[in-house]
């Protein structure tokens, strides 16, 4: 036997792992697949992209339903960045597992666009550094979770990482932080974490977004005993068909058991499959995106806090179209009449500027008298997100008037005041009054005037910032000298 035969005999086929849901969740043509997948990620282009991205929570059911919803998430990948490697982390849909899979068996995965690598190595580091990890291949052979997320990497970055693929499967709050433990040294600036997981399944469409609603607050909130909380208060709740708020919430349990305070929470969009399919508003099924972005460094974030130049042009520049405001309008609307019909409410023409974080006020007023007034300063949503919620908390939630009735609707005129991103300010001199609302904030005390109370009442600047102090966030007539002072401005129309 010559040397050459030698080193054949000992060459292996790859083991790879096949497109099993192709043809089910997502595209099983190859030309089909790639101009679908670059369509969804076309409609999201010009979003933001996040350079330090250290983790996305994306949806997993088929394209149709919430591929729109993952684009907006693979968009916030950098393609300029080499990452290192991919962990796929997701639920098991089939099996009861008691801890996590992780596949080091096979050397790729597979989809009609080409193959993945597997980071083997790895994986089988994971399985030696504790036995909460292990493989079960009844975990993988049939699921879809990581499966679907891979033609969306593959189209979006140009050369794809090797992947480690682990299901979690378990309840056990102890292994889940075993596992977030051993997982924490690679939850770096090499590597991507992709969460998949689908959140509420088959309650009504405004059930789901009350649900929903609640778990991304929990979420961006970057507090996992907050989400567990919210998780329980979910199942509690009544709400007919809930079966779950997050069918990947052990996954998502295990990434914010890594999160740090140097990692800022994004929501980049909801939808459930009702703003799809509109002839099933009653059992559907929801879908979130979030990032997860990792701050550049303390002197990033001291620039930040101290409101450079950087910051202050976005607060200054913001500003809405014509069109986005009508748009915000039809959001207003629609999300009042979907919660009287209970029909699907899908935005359009939602446009890079209102899916910013933005606070907001909705007031509703009937033949020119106030029929209800609420807002939040906050900038924890997206701002078509704020006004949706707003416009229906006006209508049901100011404690002033009775709860809007279907009837009146038509009578129904909306105003809403979009408050421009806060800019932190060192000095009242930085404060223009009539043209600034102010916020300040100390503790957990915060308080804010909105820029037009200074055109209806007489006071001087010092006594704008004193009366904010004193009667809105509680500290006295002095106390905002050594609280932190932000300002924005209102956009009303």
């Amino acid at each position: 036997m010559t040397a050459t035969d030698t080193t054949d005999s000992l060459m292996t086929t790859p083991a790879v792992r096949p497109a099993t849901q192709a043809g089910r969740f997502y595209e099983s043509d190859p030309s089909v697949l790639r101009r679908e997948v670059d369509s969804l990620l076309a409609k999201h282009q010009g979003e933001e992209t996040f350079q330090n991205l250290a983790a996305i929570i994306v949806p997993h059911a088929g394209y149709v339903f919430s591929g729109n919803v993952a684009a907006t998430a693979y968009m916030a990948i950098p393609v300029q960045k080499k990452y290192q490697r991919i962990f796929l982390i997701g639920p098991s849909h089939y099996e009861w597992l008691n801890g996590a899979s992780v596949n080091t068996e096979v050397d790729f995965y597979e989809t009609p666009l080409g193959k993945v690598r597997v980071d083997t190595a790895t994986g089988r580091r994971l399985i030696a550094a504790d036995e909460v990890f292990g493989y079960r291949e009844e975990a993988h052979d049939r699921e879809h979770c990581l499966e679907v997320q891979l033609p969306f990497l593959q189209r979006r970055m140009e050369h794809v990482p090797p992947i480690v693929p682990i299901i979690i499967s378990t309840n056990d709050f102890s292994k889940l932080k075993r596992m977030a433990e051993v997982l924490r040294p690679y939850f770096n600036d090499d590597n991507l974490f992709v969460i998949s997981s689908d959140f509420s399944h088959y309650p009504s469409y405004i059930d789901a977004y009350e649900v929903d609603g609640r778990t991304r607050k929990a979420i961006m909130s970057g507090d996992v005993e907050q989400l567990i909380a919210v998780l329980e208060t979910n199942a509690r709740s009544g709400k007919r068909h809930l079966e779950t708020s997050a069918c990947g919430e052990y996954a998502i349990i295990t990434l914010m058991l890594m999160l740090d305070k140097g990692v800022e929470v994004r929501h980049l969009l909801y939808q459930n499959s009702g703003d799809i399919d509109h002839h099933s508003p009653d059992r559907v099924v929801g879908y979130h995106a979030f990032a997860f972005n990792r701050k550049e460094n303390k002197a990033a974030d001291s620039s930040r806090a101290e409101g450079n130049a950087d910051d202050m042009a976005t607060a200054k520049d913001f500003s809405l179209t014509d069109e986005e405001k009508q748009a915000l309008r039809e959001v207003a609307l629609g999300s009042l009449r979907s919660a009287f019909d209970s029909t699907a409410f899908s935005p359009k023409g939602i446009t890079p500027s209102l899916r910013q974080p933005c606070g907001a006020f909705v007031t509703l007023t009937k033949n020119g008298a106030l029929r209800g007034c609420v807002g939040h300063f906050g900038n924890d949503l997206p701002l078509y997100e704020m006004v949706a919620e707003m416009a229906q908390a006006a209508a049901f939630e100011d404690p002033r008037f009775p709860s809007l009735r279907r009837e009146e609707l038509p009578q129904i005129r909306v105003e809403i005041s979009v408050l421009t991103p806060m800019r932190r300010i060192h000095s009242i001199d930085e404060f223009q009054l009539h043209r600034h609302g102010l916020y300040i904030r100390k503790g957990d005390r915060s308080g804010t005037f909105l820029p037009q109370v200074a055109d209806e009442v007489n006071w001087t600047k010092e006594e704008f910032v004193g009366h904010c102090s004193q009667d809105k966030a509680h500290l006295g007539w002095n106390g905002w000298r050594d609280a932190e002072l932000y300002v924005y401005e209102a956009i009303v129309f």
